[in-house]
């Protein structure tokens, strides 16, 4: 019989940006300690490139899972 173990309670959850494919994207490819964190970063950089047109960002937000994966939080386009 396998033995049950908890998922720790310590995780620390990372957030990072991805491109309109899912990958993470290819200039802000780094880890944030907030959605906010990343969102505003992705946010400033859009407009530096793309000013402030109404058309929508083609950056996600994936935040991490005590398991290693990445679960998205916000699809690029929305």
């Amino acid at each position: 019989m396998a033995s049950f173990r908890p998922q720790s309670t310590t995780h620390v959850r990372h957030y990072r940006l991805v491109d309109r494919q899912g990958a993470p994207h290819p200039v802000l490819d780094d880890l944030y300690e907030s959605l906010d964190a990343a969102w505003s970063e992705a946010m400033g950089w859009w407009q530096d490139h793309y000013g402030s047109s109404q058309e929508p960002v083609d950056i996600g937000v994936e935040v991490s899972t005590a398991s290693g994966d990445w679960r998205t939080l916000r699809f690029p386009g929305c």
